[in-house]
């Protein structure tokens, strides 16, 4: 099956085929750094993060750029507020984002440009705008003239006659039309400002995308992401101008991603339920995190509910569990032959390549985790005959790769539980020495054959979030399940 991608232009699947054979180019809209990441922030960084693993995997050449956007007016209305820098907000921002993904264990971009870095390639295009009728300049200010542009809308299918002025739009009594957006802001009082041939000033925060974007990735690109909430103004804006300055298709496929909700409710400050990467992984191991993110289709909204997360935190325990058996009964951290690929792997594939489907691939990969736990169990104690046991490898082999793509199963078992304990037992306050004497005591109890006294054990221990996990020789294993 060929890869095919909803692209948000058309509002269909069409058939993925690149500029140039195999060589991907794709841009990806980064953060304005002005405070820390949220959870629809770490949607979107995921869900390309899984998209270019897949791509590589698939044997494409990929150059992922993924930008900062560090001079903005909320960047500005920070640093007057806390009396930093501009630049100095940004960092400590960008410093943070840096941290917050990295513990999702998101792969860094092939390339990280700031929109400070480009004021040159902004002037130049803003340049051309002018010349070719498609901007004016009133004051110091240059907007881009929407009227000029006969197909303004078409990504957001927004027609100018529809649209309400003052929907995330300046209003401007200047303007010649309400819709004109800014590309280039006049020097105002404490703000940064950089030379232009319309006096000093600083950009407007689309043409930065389409100036960066451009230089990097060349006047046509492969594929644009980001939030669904970036279609309408941003990405239609960029549309506009970047066609309008270069007489040529933009972006060949556009992709976004859904919202993120919590507990049935918009994500909003206003509502007291934002939620932070980071206030995130204070209460959820990073692959629960991820788990949860790749668990619904990427255009889905999906929902941060306390119910949502265990069911995450229950998939990445099985996965590592599955992991441990496959671990003891082979006594070997991975398969003999890793880089072979079987039928599980072509199944996972042909879910990817419907519009990277992970939720179907996550179906798909459990389904095998099911079926390769019946196998163990089966042989549990016997003699593993050849051709069961290269079939097994094969399976193992196959996971792990997946696991790879959505980013998940990239511990080993044992660190994985431990880590697991170790915070389980800081936040419950629990001493290891008492859950210990417990299973002690337990099993005394089944030797005895008191098997009601064992079972209100298990509950008690249960009740602390502590899971056995009995063995034909007893109980050794238990897992912290928060």
């Amino acid at each position: 099956m060929a890869l095919t991608i909803y692209n948000t232009i058309s509002r269909t699947k069409e058939p993925f085929e690149t500029i140039e054979p195999m060589k991907v180019r794709m841009y990806v809209c980064g953060p304005t750094v002005y405070d820390s990441a949220h959870i629809g922030h770490a949607r979107a960084v995921v869900t390309f993060d899984v998209i270019v693993r897949y791509l590589r995997a698939k044997g494409y050449a990929v150059t992922y750029v993924r930008n900062f956007t560090d001079v903005d007016d909320k960047i500005i209305q920070k640093a007057n507020q806390t009396g930093e820098s501009c630049q100095e907000i940004a960092e400590r921002y960008i410093d943070e984002f840096h941290r917050d993904m990295d513990a999702l264990k998101v792969e860094r971009p092939t390339l990280e440009p700031r929109a400070t870095g480009h004021i040159a390639d902004i002037v130049r295009i803003v340049e051309k705008l002018i010349a070719g009728g498609f901007a004016y300049v009133l004051d110091g200010d240059v907007y881009f003239a929407v009227d000029a542009f006969p197909e303004y809308g078409k990504l957001s299918k927004r027609k100018l006659d529809q649209l309400e002025a003052g929907a995330r739009v300046d209003v401007d009594g200047r303007k010649r039309n309400p819709f004109d957006f800014a590309l280039w802001k006049s020097s105002k009082p404490d703000e940064p400002w950089w030379e232009s041939p319309w006096g000093r000033g600083r950009p407007g925060w689309h043409i930065e995308c389409s100036a960066m974007s451009s230089a990097l990735l060349g006047e046509t690109i492969d594929i644009h992401g980001g939030g669904m909430d970036l279609i309408f103004p941003h990405h239609e804006n960029e549309v506009a101008q970047s066609e309008a300055a270069f007489g040529k298709t933009f972006v060949r496929y556009w992709i976004h991603n859904g919202f993120v909700n919590i507990n049935s409710e918009k994500m909003s400050k206003s509502l007291q339920n934002f939620l932070t990467v980071r206030e995130a992984l204070e209460s959820h191991h990073p692959e629960t995190i991820r788990m949860f993110l790749v668990s619904s289709h990427y255009r889905s909204p999906i929902d941060f509910t306390p119910k949502s997360m265990e069911e995450a935190g229950a998939g990445v325990d099985r996965l590592y569990a599955t992991l441990q058996r496959l671990e003891a009964l082979f006594h070997s951290a991975g398969p003999a032959d890793a880089s072979s690929r079987g039928s599980l792997w072509e199944r996972f594939c042909e879910a990817m390549d419907d519009d990277f489907n992970t939720a179907k691939g996550i179906g798909i990969l459990f389904e095998a985790i099911r079926a390769i736990n019946r196998t163990l169990d089966d042989i549990e104690g016997a003699a593993v005959e050849a051709p069961v046991r290269s079939a097994i490898e094969a399976e193992w082999a196959d996971i792990l790769a997946i696991g790879n793509i959505l980013g998940l199963m990239g511990d080993r078992p044992q660190a994985y539980f431990d880590q697991k304990k170790t915070k389980g037992l800081a936040e419950t306050g629990i001493d290891t020495a008492f859950i210990e004497e417990r299973i002690a005591a337990r099993r005394e109890a089944r030797k005895a054959r008191q098997w009601q006294q064992a079972d209100a054990i298990r509950k008690e221990l249960e009740a602390m979030h502590v899971v056995l996990e009995d063995k034909p020789d007893g109980t050794t294993v238990w897992k912290i399940t928060q």
